[in-house]
Formats: C-alpha cells, structure tokens, sequence
C-alpha cells in the first residue's frame, strides 16, 4: 500500500508547469554556458541565483518545510531535465534535495527539521551528505568516524572524503559509529554538524576526472562537540537506516540522471551525424553509424522506462531496495556506452574539449561509482532476489 505522506503536492497541471520552467532554464540559460562552466570550474552566481528564485534548491522537500514538495515519481522527471546538461548544475543543489535533504524530512525531529529545512529549501543552507570514508564507501557499515558521548553532548573524529559541495556547505549530515556493531544494530548514528563548527576543516576542492563545477572535497573533523540537538531523530540507532534509505531513493534519481544525459548525448550524435560529411556524404547514411545511433537510443529508451518503473515502486512502497538498485546499475552503466558511442560517431571531433560530448563521456563515468558501485549494486539485487526465493519457499 502506499504511503500518502509519500504522495506528491504538486498537482499534474502545475508540476507540467515547473518541468516546464526547468526544462527552458536548461537548454535556454544553462547549456549556452556549459563551455563557461567547465573551464572556470563553478557554476556562475547568475545561474545560482535563478536556480533559487525557481525552488530548485527545494523542489523535493515537502512544502509544510518550504519546498516545492514534488515525489519520487516526479523527481526522476526533473532528473532527467537536469541531466541533459551539466552535471554541476544538478550536484549544486543535488545533496539538498537528495540524500542530505531526505535525511532529515525521513528521520529527523520536528525541531530538526523546523531549523534548517526551510533554509536548506531556499538555497540558503548547502547541506553536504558526509558518509563516506576512506575505507569506507559503498559499504557504510565499515565506518570510523567516531561519536563519543561526552556529558549532555557529543564529541565527533574522524575524516570524511570525496564529499560533494562540502567547499561551500553550511551543513554537514554526518554519519559517525558510536559503538561497534553488534546484536541492537550497527551502531551508526548521525548527526547535524554546522560548517563552522570548531574542528570541522574542509580540504581544498578534488581535481577530477570530470563534472567541472560540482566541487568535493575532504572534511576533518577534530574532536568536534554538538549537543544531543544535533543527533537525527534523537536516537542513536537511526544513522545506518537513514543512510541505507536515503540512498537507495538516490539511487533512482541518478539513475534518471543518466537517462537526461544519454539523451543529450544520442541528440548531439543524431545532430552530427545528419550534418557532417564524409566525400560529401552524410556520415548519417552510413550503415554503421545508423547501427550506433539504434544502440544508443534502444539503452535510452530502455532506461528511461526502467527507471519510472523503479520511481511508481518506490512510491507505491512495492520495492525499495532491488529495484533502485537495477535501475541504478541499467542506466549507468548505459550512459557510459551510449557516452563512449557518442564520441565515436563524432570522430576525431568528439575528442575535443569544446564539443560536448567529450564533456558527458567524462562526466558521466563518476554515476557508476557513487550512491554505490555498479558492484555493490549487483550485490544488492542477486542478494536480495536470493533471500526473497529462500523466504517464499
């Protein structure tokens, strides 16, 4: 049966408006500047300054906290908007709506959410997802930072990594272990940690392979003391569940993530191929060009349903487990071959800097790496098919 908390508050008529509004925003204010974007390394404050007057820091958390209050199902709607161009424009407001920003509207106190999801709606609160570690990734359980009670409080150590918008967050959702696992739970707790909380040092920006604009970093924490506020939904069990949760709804959205941008990449291929030549010819009437072309757009398609599919589950709360992660691994690892055939349609000229699709090829080999591994996601889905097959007989 579905949850009717989980049911969206936007309307079929207003929610058409605003994918509207973001699907103009994209390809009118965005896409003209993504050549900007990538060589300065930061989304520009104009385009910050639109994507908040438009909600979008907001448009998953529900509106009784400030947001636009759009579901799982129209979430993935969005994504695929967003991911037709840049990555970073997605990732400078992705951990808002995503999985900082579900934290607290799935488990933190009315308090909790009273103080800072109105602001991280707004744009005003950057909320950073602080999990993983290293040695510690798409496994949470192998977690050391630590929590240690210390009188009405807490004192937090440890190092975080690879933590995106960490270089401009206000808030970090940090995960930390306040005991070691055993038979009441893992004992993962987490907790809200302000930015500029004595002890909280914040590395210098990740150089990486691609995605220029969404900034990363490393976050220490040197004995950082919060108060019992600071712990989600006040209990110290709910770390662990709030992450596996929050995830695996990530998961669905990265995955449609993936179909905006293997979109991108088969127009900018069918593009190219309908207007280039070769001895005067249009590469398009190759054979074998049009062979690349009927590949890219059967994986698009296909992961475009898969993942409303996986979105109407998690809704519905059929599946929330091996479905996110199919529709995660699918479209992921379908992005980058359709990504990898983009660029041989192109030729030489997909090699280019300039030239977006060398751009997506770059951007979209990260999507199979985090919210969980391609790996980790087979573990999940083989594994949990298993324990359904063993729990029916």
């Amino acid at each position: 049966m579905a949850d009717p908390t989980l049911q969206s508050e936007v309307g079929d008529g207003d929610f058409h408006d605003i994918l509207g509004a973001t699907r103009e925003f994209v390809r009118t204010v965005v896409m003209p500047r993504e050549v900007e974007i990538m060589n300065g390394n930061r989304i520009p404050d104009d385009i910050r300054d639109q994507a908040m007057a438009m909600g979008l820091f907001g448009y998953a958390i529900p509106q009784e906290w400030g947001g636009l209050g759009l579901d799982i199902v129209q979430d993935v709607e969005m994504a695929m908007e967003l991911g037709y161009t840049t990555l970073a424009l997605r990732s400078m407001f992705g951990t808002n709506n995503g999985i900082a920003g579900q934290v607290l509207v799935g488990f933190g106190t009315d308090d909790q959410r009273a103080r800072w999801l109105g602001d991280i709606a707004s744009g005003a609160v950057v909320a950073s997802f602080a999990l993983t570690e290293p040695g510690a990734g798409s496994n949470p359980a192998g977690l050391r930072t630590k929590a240690v009670r210390d009188g009405d409080g807490w004192v937090i150590s440890g190092r975080k990594q690879y933590i995106t918008n960490a270089p401009t967050a206000n808030l970090f959702i940090v995960f930390a272990r306040t005991r070691p696992a055993d038979s009441d739970g893992p004992g993962i707790a987490v907790f809200l940690v302000p930015a500029d909380a004595p002890g909280v040092e914040v590395g210098a920006k990740d150089a990486k392979m691609g995605q220029e604009g969404a900034w990363t970093s490393d976050v220490t924490f040197d004995e950082v003391r919060v108060g019992d506020d600071a712990l989600v939904g006040g209990a110290v069990d709910v770390g662990y569940r709030a992450a596996m949760t929050s995830l695996a709804r990530g998961r669905i959205h990265i995955a449609a993530l993936s179909v905006g941008a293997a979109l991108r990449a088969l127009d900018e291929s069918v593009t190219y191929a309908a207007t280039a030549t070769q001895g005067g010819t249009p590469i398009g009437t190759f054979q074998l060009v049009q062979a690349m072309l009927a590949d890219m757009q059967a994986g698009t398609m296909a992961g475009r349903a898969l993942v409303r599919d996986a979105a109407r589950s998690w809704l519905a709360n059929e599946d929330r487990r091996i479905a996110p992660s199919t529709a995660k691994l699918f479209c992921t690892e379908m992005v980058g071959k359709v990504a990898d055939l983009a660029v041989q349609v192109h030729g030489g000229a997909g090699y280019m800097r300039d030239v977006p699709v060398e751009r997506i090829y770059r951007d979209v080999r990260l999507l199979r790496l985090y919210e969980g591994t391609s790996e980790i996601q087979r573990l999940i889905i083989g594994g949990g098919l298993v324990k359904a097959a063993r729990t029916q007989g």
